[in-house]
């Protein structure tokens, strides 16, 4: 899969337009170059040449140094990445270039301020591809490149920007436990192993109180602490007797990235937006709510930084979207999201406004992920619809399947699961077609995945 191609990323900026001061002219000889890993480690490389050096070339010494087998190679891509902007780079990409540039970027494509983007600085990173489908990564049999894969997902995990429910996050966790500590530990010892390392290290930050500030200190020390460990040490335990042989290396690492595939937005790009409120109160005071955006090969995801959950989520058969320009001092860029609804049991189109700087490439990946549905290209990915179909609809409807919950689904019926669309809760503008004359079946943009023939998308009730 060739991701050169892809129209979501934004060209390489020509050397005449940056704006800033003259940087040390290119080299030939041999210099460090660190290439980061999600996480803490790197890879050293000693490059001739770095200044013109592309990323194709870069990805034949890091595939070596980390041995990764050329079955796996498209696994991964490199990105360059800061806690402003992360952008996966193209094959023929020079990062050295891209980095000098990267102020013009800032400004181009967030709403940092000037001192913001003055002190930030990307480094890069080599990562899971966006265009790698999940069935080819339940494929990959290389431990070392499974292990890779489970590095980046854990740090998505406990970062919050996978949205998972409970059960999920504790069976990650303690999946985790058992990769870091080895399976079999007596109740005395695992727990306290589990104080040693801090349930931070086991479940999501925003669950263990690890995202700071007095509130997140004083609810650590209560009940709820020792209810997470309690849950966590119950998963673990239960993961220790499944077995009376030790297991496999690699039998842990599919476990955790098999119940990733679960999650309808493993695999995604991220980029940050942010969407009206409903207006609220007598004076119906509004504001904007901020959203992360994941697009994967499959659809796209609008979920709620603060809370995290899903508000929306999106196979490309589903929705039509285009993006707009600002037409005035002050106006936002918008990424526009179509998609069919219901009101008062009518059925009406519903428009979603994500504003931000980041429109443009949204909406290139986008286009890009279907026309490579459209060719085929993308076949193996589809393949995994039953999965992301279940982000439609309500926890306990998902039918007979068990997959990611382990058959429980059915039992809990749980309304309020993180995963499930919430278009109730957005602030959306609805086309009717006995009020705007706008017929149901056109859309109101040029850009679909398929003819509008879509399916309704079916959301949490209540």
């Amino acid at each position: 899969m060739e991701g050169d191609e892809c129209g979501g990323f934004p060209p390489e900026p020509s050397e005449g337009s940056s704006q800033r001061g003259s940087v040390a002219s290119s080299v030939t000889r041999a210099q460090d170059v660190l290439v980061y890993l999600v996480g803490d480690s790197a890879v050293h490389l000693c490059v001739e040449g770095v200044a013109c050096v592309s990323v194709q070339e870069l990805g034949r010494s890091v595939r070596e140094a980390l041995h990764i087998p050329d079955s796996a190679m498209d696994a991964f891509a490199f990105w360059l990445c800061s806690p402003l902007l992360e952008l996966q780079l193209k094959p023929k990409h020079q990062p050295y270039k891209l980095c000098r540039q990267w102020q013009d970027l800032l400004y181009r494509f967030t709403e940092a301020s000037e001192e913001d983007i003055s002190q930030d600085e990307p480094c890069l990173q080599y990562r899971r591809n966006v265009f790698y489908p999940k069935s080819k990564e339940l494929q990959i049999e290389d431990e070392g490149v499974l292990r890779l894969l489970y590095d980046e997902a854990r740090v998505n995990i406990l970062a919050g920007r996978f949205p998972c429910d409970p059960e999920t996050w504790t069976g990650l966790g303690a999946l985790s436990f058992a990769m870091e500590l080895g399976v079999g530990l007596d109740d005395q010892k695992a727990t306290a192993a589990l104080r040693e390392k801090k349930l931070i290290s086991f479940l999501p930050a925003h669950v263990s109180g690890g995202g700071g500030g007095l509130f997140s200190t004083l609810r650590g020390k209560g009940g709820r602490q020792a209810g997470l460990e309690h849950n966590l040490l119950e998963e673990y335990r239960k993961i220790s007797t499944l077995g009376s042989t030790p297991p496999e290396p690699t039998q842990h690492l599919r476990q955790y990235l098999s119940t990733c595939h679960s999650l309808p937005y493993y695999g995604c790009a991220f980029f940050s937006g942010e969407i009206d409120k409903p207006a609220q109160g007598i004076l119906h005071r509004a504001g904007r709510k901020a959203v992360n955006v994941g697009i994967s090969l499959e659809g796209v995801y609008v979920m709620d930084i603060k809370e995290k959950h899903v508000l929306l989520g999106l196979r490309f058969s589903e929705l039509s979207w285009d993006h707009s320009y600002p037409e005035g001092e002050g106006d936002s860029h918008i990424l526009w999201l179509e998609f069919d609804g219901e009101e008062a049991g009518t059925p009406v189109n519903k428009l979603l406004k994500i504003y931000s700087k980041q429109a443009e490439l949204m909406s290139g990946l986008i286009e890009f992920c279907v026309e490579l549905q459209s060719a085929g290209e993308g076949g193996a990915a589809t393949e995994t619809d039953n999965d992301v179909s279940l982000s439609h609809q309500p926890a306990g409807q998902a039918g007979n399947s068990d997959r990611g919950r382990g058959g429980r689904r059915g039992k809990l019926r749980r309304q309020s699961s993180v995963v499930c669309s919430r278009v109730h809760t957005l602030n959306t503008i609805s086309y009717v077609d006995n009020v705007l004359t706008i017929h149901i079946t056109a859309s109101f943009f040029t850009r679909q995945a398929q003819p509008p023939t879509y399916s309704s998308v079916q959301v949490e009730q209540g």
